[in-house]
């Protein structure tokens, strides 16, 4: 089999890409830390929560949503019901899953540092492009986002993180 190397255009878009990925995450890290005292993944963790019904997302859901593997997203998890913001509860009609609740609590604290959160996004990326580059850039990144998820019944286990196995279960 002969590698497929990158053009130079293509090498160009993907460290263009790689570089933004990596100063946007940081970004958002350090505003939410300062603003918030939590990291990115955690505010990610609560606002996915507070867009579910009723606020409770079955963790293997809210693993899918944010795109990470169901053990990040158990050490999360505990750390935010340490602090009061997350509850996790027994699921009902699966008794190996479990819930992930959106506290009144982590309801406050994401109201709070929402505004925050959003002036930075809003300033690091949607300013800088145009509506027609907001466009494009939702249908590209669509488009790559299908190829890793596919056709569930076709794909693999570790496809997409949140299907991967971990050395000890998890919800």
């Amino acid at each position: 089999m002969t590698t497929r190397w990158l053009t130079p255009e293509e090498q160009r878009a993907w460290r263009a890409y790689i570089g933004a990925a990596l100063l946007m995450e940081d970004a958002l890290d350090r505003q939410l830390q300062q603003e918030a005292g939590m990291p990115h993944m955690y505010y990610s963790i609560l606002s996915v929560l507070s867009e579910a019904p009723e606020r409770r997302l079955r963790m293997t859901d809210l693993a899918e949503g944010l795109k990470i593997t169901r053990s990040r997203l158990t050490y999360a998890v505990t750390r935010l019901e340490k602090d009061g913001l997350v509850r996790r509860e027994h699921c009902r009609w699966d008794k190996r899953g479990s819930i992930a609740a959106l506290t009144d609590e982590g309801m406050t604290m994401l109201e709070r540092a929402a505004p925050g959160h959003v002036e930075t996004v809003r300033t690091l990326l949607f300013d800088r492009l145009t509506p027609e580059q907001v466009r494009q850039m939702e249908g590209i990144f669509s488009k790559v986002a299908e190829g890793f998820e596919g056709d569930a019944a076709q794909a693999a286990p570790d496809d997409v993180p949140w299907r991967r196995r971990s050395a000890k279960p998890c919800s």
